[in-house]
């Protein structure tokens, strides 16, 4: 009787063994750029600026030689309850993105359906497929040309400019981003990093250009996604990581083994006890 406990156990232990070794997942599929070798790759531009989209909320800051004239063109700062970035504390990450934790809040100029902004004195302006840029140039010109102010400097900053990190993530989260900037790399650091089981090779990236949704696929054991247009994110920007083969099958594994392993105990308890009753 003694023998058969000590089989039972031992069989148990090696079939426990066989199920998780067979899940194991190929090291060479879990290493950012396992065949880069020292080299200098041409870069993609960091300063490519995402156009401005319906929905956008706009901070908008003009300033002149009268600060008097100037500030009915600047909105004043409110203690509220939606969080932006450009008042409250945030935990800083990598090259200045933050993720607010705070209740002060920046009013700022929300984008309408119809792609315009509400603009002190000035009225209507269509923002809507302008870069920050050009509608900074609008602005200052039109501040200009009607005599408001002489040599106006206006300055537009993003209160939205945020990236999604879904899917095999360590911590899938939204972050914003305070100085609109921030490559794919630094935004799934920010979620804590992909877990062993995401497909490096195939991370999902969803994003918004128009009315149009553009979706690519990209390999993190590429070296050319250090030179890919998409190596920097935009706002709205989604990314997915997918599970691997490994993960669906030790789920599903998990799933259908389940009840036979509990089978398998109940009826080892049953010999150990009858083992040591006899």
């Amino acid at each position: 009787m003694i023998n058969l406990k000590k089989h039972s156990f031992i069989g148990l232990i090696l079939w426990t063994l066989c199920i998780f070794s067979a899940s194991c997942v190929n090291s060479k599929k879990i290493v950012y750029f396992n065949n880069i070798q020292d080299t200098t790759l041409k870069g993609t531009d960091p300063h490519i600026e995402s156009a401005i989209q319906k929905n956008d909320l706009l901070s908008i800051t003009v300033s002149s030689l009268n600060p008097q004239a100037s500030s009915i063109f600047n909105l004043s700062v409110q203690t509220g309850t939606a969080p932006t970035l450009s008042t409250m504390p945030a935990t800083a990450g990598a090259n200045g993105a933050v993720m607010p934790t705070g209740t002060a809040q920046t009013l700022g100029y929300l984008v309408a359906g119809d792609g315009t902004i509400k603009f002190p004195v000035l009225g209507t302006i269509h923002a809507e497929g302008l870069t920050k840029k050009q509608l900074e140039k609008l602005l200052a010109d039109s501040l200009t040309s009607q005599k408001l102010l002489v040599d106006p400097i206006v300055n537009v900053r993003f209160l939205n400019f945020r990236v999604t990190v879904l899917g095999e993530v360590a911590r899938p989260t939204t972050i914003n981003v305070g100085n609109e900037k921030i490559s794919i790399l630094e935004a799934l650091g920010l979620a804590g990093d992909l877990t062993i089981y995401g497909k490096r090779e195939n991370v999902l990236l969803i994003r918004e250009e128009g009315e149009s949704k553009v979706i690519r696929r990209i390999d993190l054991n590429s070296e050319k996604i250090l030179s890919s247009p998409y190596y920097y994110l935009k706002t709205n920007d989604i990314v997915y990581v997918e599970p691997n083969k490994s993960k669906i099958a030790s789920t599903s594994r998990t799933q259908q083994l389940l009840p036979i392993i509990l089978s398998a105990l109940s009826f080892v308890a049953i010999i150990v006890t009858y083992t040591l009753k006899h």
